[in-house]
């Protein structure tokens, strides 16, 4: 499983973790889209918000290795804004290749791609 040396374990001052330590020796938790309601509490949003933004600044419209980002906070991205970027894709693998979906991404969180606006949580 790949590290993704200086990408955020997690939300500062939060428990929304954005990566894992090590890998499940029953192997990866699948990945699959899950549904982002609107009632869904603002925190869990600016979760979304935050760890789309780290990926940005950390893999900008390049394919990246799932290694150990969290499926969990991968899974409310997941099919929309973050999208595989290899056939066949593997949901289960550490190994597969994932790329954000910068015209989603943009329709969906404006705000971290704006220019010039500072974090906002």
């Amino acid at each position: 499983m790949l590290k993704h040396r200086g990408f955020p374990s997690r939300l500062p001052g939060t428990d929304y973790h954005f990566t894992i330590r090590r890998a499940n020796k029953k192997g990866a938790t699948p990945l699959r889209r899950r549904e982002r309601h609107a009632d869904r509490r603002p925190a869990d949003r600016m979760a979304d918000a935050a760890f789309l933004r780290a990926l940005w600044e950390h893999f900008g419209e390049e394919p990246f290795v799932r290694g150990n980002l969290d499926a969990g906070r991968l899974n409310w991205l997941f099919g929309r804004e973050v999208v595989p970027a290899e056939e066949p894709f593997d949901p289960t693998s550490y190994d597969a290749l994932l790329r954000i979906d910068v015209a989603r991404a943009r329709a969906s969180f404006p705000e971290i791609f704006e220019e010039g606006e500072d974090e906002p949580w």
